[in-house]
Parts: C-alpha cells; structure tokens; sequence
C-alpha cells in the first residue's frame, strides 16, 4: 500500500465532520474473495494496517461500526480484536443497521462516512454524510461515491480513510 501524500479539498472539507466510519466487509476490508476449507470452514484474509488505522481513529475519538451482509465468526473475532463494539452481521436491509446505530450513539447521519463497494451499499450512501468506495467496487458504488480510495478493497482501505480523516481533523500524527 502507498501512502497518500494529499487529499482533494472536498474530501477534506466532508472528513473534517466524520464523527463515525462505518466499513462494510468483503470488498471493503477484505478482497472480497471467499475462501472456503475442504471441511466448508470460511478463511477471510484482513490487512495489518487497517487494524492499526482502526485503533487510531477510535483513539482520536472517531468511531467505527461494521455493517455486513455475510455472517462470519471471523468477522466477529476481528471486530472484538479491534475493539469495535457496534457489529452488524446479516444485515439484509443496511438502512435498519443505520437506523439502529445512530440510535445508539447519537450521531447524526450528516457525521457518519460510509465504505462500501457494492450495490447494497447505496442505500447508505444516500443517507451518510460521506460517501465512500473503493477504486474496483462495483461501477454504480463508484459513481455514487464522494470519495473513491486510492487503495483497493482489502488493501488497507481503513488506513487511507484513517489517515483523510485524522488529516482533515489536524490529528494526523505522522508526518
């Protein structure tokens, strides 16, 4: 994964209010291949750095939700690792999830980024207030993103988000 060195000015401007990152998982956070054992156990593969970035932005006060079509044990372990408490698993209508977390955190949608990459993210991006996808998600997810990555689904997508984000908040640490 290479670092982005800048972000576009809009980008910018609608990070500086996230207040929480909702990632979808296969395509987002993962490649989006299945990967299926002889005895039918389920194998994903997650990028290092996105867990490092997923701690950050929840350190600096950002928080993070996972909604996800699939049901996965791997998915849960991954989010109790990391620490991410508002889980959504086989969610077949993403807008109830959204619905359900700005409830239980109080966040306005206008304060919520969603990444997605497929068509049933849509829905969300219609409702959040930052829009985003990755670079080989689906063409419609694309189009309708405000923000696409530079980096590809399961590459370390949080990572870029997490540095946008923290950048846009004058909390980015590196430099």
């Amino acid at each position: 994964m290479q670092e982005v060195t800048s972000f576009p000015a809009d980008a910018l401007r609608c990070a500086a209010d996230i207040e929480l990152v909702i990632f979808d998982v296969d395509g987002v956070l993962t490649d989006g291949k299945l990967y299926y054992a002889d005895d039918g156990h389920e194998m994903k593969a997650f990028h290092v750095h996105d867990g490092y970035a997923i701690k950050l932005l929840r350190t600096h006060g950002v928080e993070v939700a996972i909604i996800t079509g699939r049901s996965s044990t791997i998915v849960a372990r991954r989010a109790e690792e990391l620490g991410i408490v508002h889980l959504y698993q086989g969610v077949e209508d993403k807008t109830a999830a959204l619905q359900s977390l700005v409830i239980t955190t109080g966040i306005d949608t206008a304060r919520i980024a969603h990444v997605g990459d497929d068509l049933p993210d849509l829905a969300l991006f219609e409702r959040v207030g930052m829009a985003i996808s990755v670079p080989n998600g689906h063409p419609l997810a694309v189009a309708a993103a405000q923000y696409v990555t530079t980096t590809a689904g399961g590459q370390g997508v949080a990572r870029e988000l997490c540095q946008l984000i923290l950048t846009a908040k004058g909390r980015w640490p590196y430099r």
